[in-house]
């Protein structure tokens, strides 16, 4: 399995086009969520997958200080097939290329709550109350490269 990472700019027609479509097909099908998955913060971002001879099997995107929130923050997680390692993979390969391309001592992210374990696992602590984002339990968590203690905050 190949591991891609190309800022927005760099990607071809067919790379961006196949994003989008796994991108809409879980989180705006799949969950059905009707919202506007593909926006601006795409265009700040650098798109990281993993890919093999089918095609991309698990994704996500760095977005730097500002593009979303106040420090460099990760979105859009995907794993085609789920429970096999994969988000795990992509996951660490997201906080390195966080740290590399935006010197990230602290990533914030806005995790569905299910997937609570999967970013504890790669060093995130919940930094919020449960909320509802386009209708599906999310919690804030929040990475960084100290360990130090993540403050919890309120919503």
């Amino acid at each position: 399995m190949d591991l891609i990472i190309k800022h927005f700019n760099e990607l071809t027609v067919n790379e961006l086009h196949d994003i989008y479509k796994l991108r809409v097909s879980v989180f705006v099908v799949e969950q059905n969520c009707p919202y506007q998955e593909v926006d601006d913060a795409d265009k700040a971002a650098w798109h990281v997958w993993l890919k093999d001879e089918s095609g991309i099997q698990a994704y996500l995107r760095v977005l730097p200080k500002g593009a979303t929130f106040a420090d460099v923050s990760i979105g859009r997680v995907i794993a085609v097939k789920r429970r096999c390692g994969l988000g795990g993979k992509i996951l660490a390969a997201g906080i390195q290329t966080a740290k590399e391309k935006f010197g990230a001592e602290r990533i914030v992210i806005e995790a569905q709550t299910y997937a609570r374990k999967l970013y504890e696992n790669a060093g995130f602590v919940q930094t919020s109350d449960e909320f509802l984002e386009d209708g599906i339990p999310h919690i804030q968590m929040t990475w960084e490269a100290s360990c130090g203690t993540v403050q919890r905050q309120t919503r």
